[in-house]
């Protein structure tokens, strides 16, 4: 096998994706650890299923060395552990399945849902997008029961991976040889992408506090870790948006292309790195926790210890969020954050109108498991027309997805 190369249509479509590969009984089926290594090379998790057709062409250990995961093919994990395999769990894993080689038979199963096998239990427990890329003989490809079952994949929405032309393994020559593994990838990339709801999107996004420096030891902060963030950025770029992300200090990492990073550290430096970048995108989310007061002076010696008390002179940091909302231009939107300890809706809806916000965030310190430091988030979304929703209590990841959503009706209005 020659050796690979992705340059030509690496994306970042694919990175971070969880993929199923499932290989059925098909000659083709060598071509499939091909197809495995592009994915993992584009920054795509696989995981491998086989058909016990599939078993007599390839074997597992090829793939679980590719996709470096375990590979399954039946409900247990050896017939003597009688350790259940979670079928379901495997589905909904997924952000994506792509069946290559599908063999007529499988292909005939999947059309009229019959579901005899561990390949075919996950295949009907997913809920996500499906990729398939027959493989078979020229005739047996053109036959009315073949093409009737392709057009009824086609119908639940799944993708066609359409077979090439050439030498078969009969030793016919015609329609029917297996996608090629680059063909496959372009293809699936080219899909996600035009089905990305904020590909083409420029996006910025602020994260984690400032600290405004007393001397050059101590600071003025706050206990934001900037997760919730993060976490937006992440969301934003996996469904296709660029973000530039200005974040204060922190001790996270970030690995998707699309996002930009940028390090600062006090107020003054933030709003310097957002206000060029704000020019630019097409909206703009400040999930930061941007110390409200600083020093009026920095001293440039740490301030000794002695017997008198030390009085500091604050002065306001600027309003990141005013300066931004004061220049928005038509059609740019602009989302904000309200951590509140009292008069929540009150104080959030003040805000949103002060500050010429779209959509504010509300969150309270009175949840448990809420606010800084946590995994978890508790919010209530407000918009200008004063429509309120409600959520509960999710992983910050989900309610990163919970603020796009609301992002993309925003831009659909």
């Amino acid at each position: 096998m020659a050796e690979c190369h992705l340059s030509s249509f690496s994306d970042e479509m694919l990175q971070g994706k969880k993929i199923i590969v499932g290989v059925s009984g098909s000659i083709a089926a060598y071509k499939a650890a091909f197809l495995v290594r592009l994915l993992v090379q584009a920054g795509a998790e696989v995981r491998v299923m086989l058909t016990n057709g599939a078993l007599q062409f390839v074997t597992p250990l090829t793939f679980s060395t590719l996709s470096k995961n375990p590979v399954h093919s039946d409900f247990t994990e050896n017939k003597d552990s009688g350790v259940w395999v979670n079928h379901v769990e495997m589905a909904l894993w997924a952000d994506l399945m792509i069946l290559a080689p599908l063999t007529a038979n499988t292909l005939s199963k999947m059309a009229h849902g019959q579901c005899d096998s561990f390949f075919m239990a996950v295949y009907m427990s997913t809920r996500c997008p499906v990729f398939f890329a027959p493989a078979m003989d020229h005739d047996m490809f053109l036959h009315g029961g073949t093409t009737e079952n392709i057009d009824k994949l086609v119908s639940f929405g799944h993708h066609l991976l359409a077979p090439g032309e050439g030498e078969l393994a009969s030793g016919l020559t015609g329609k029917g040889r297996m996608a090629e593994p680059e063909e496959i990838v372009a293809s699936v990339v080219s899909t996600l992408t035009a089905q990305s709801p904020l590909h083409g999107k420029y996006v910025l996004v602020t994260a984690g506090p400032t600290y405004e420096a007393i001397d050059p030891v101590r600071f003025i902060g706050n206990h934001s870790t900037g997760k919730m963030g993060f976490a937006l950025a992440e969301t934003l770029a996996n469904l296709g948006a660029r973000v530039s992300l200005v974040c204060g200090p922190n001790q996270l990492t970030v690995q998707h292309p699309l996002i930009h990073r940028i390090d600062v550290t006090s107020a003054n430096q933030m709003l310097d790195a957002c206000l060029p970048l704000f020019e630019k995108v097409d909206g703009a989310v400040l999930a930061a926790a941007v110390a409200d007061y600083m020093p009026e002076v920095a001293l440039a010696k740490k301030q000794k210890k002695n017997d008198e008390d030390w009085t500091l002179q604050l002065v306001k940091t600027p309003d990141i969020a005013m300066a931004l909302g004061s220049c928005k231009r038509d059609g740019q939107w602009l989302v904000g954050f309200a951590l509140e300890t009292h008069d929540e809706l009150a104080n959030a809806k003040s805000k949103l109108e002060r500050k010429n916000l779209d959509l504010i965030v509300l969150n309270s310190l009175r949840d448990e498991g809420a606010g800084f430091g946590t995994d978890t988030n508790k919010i209530t979304l407000i918009w200008r027309d004063n429509k309120i929703a409600e959520f509960g209590l999710k992983p910050k990841a989900l309610v990163a997805r919970d603020i796009t959503d609301a992002i993309i009706e925003l831009m659909n209005r």
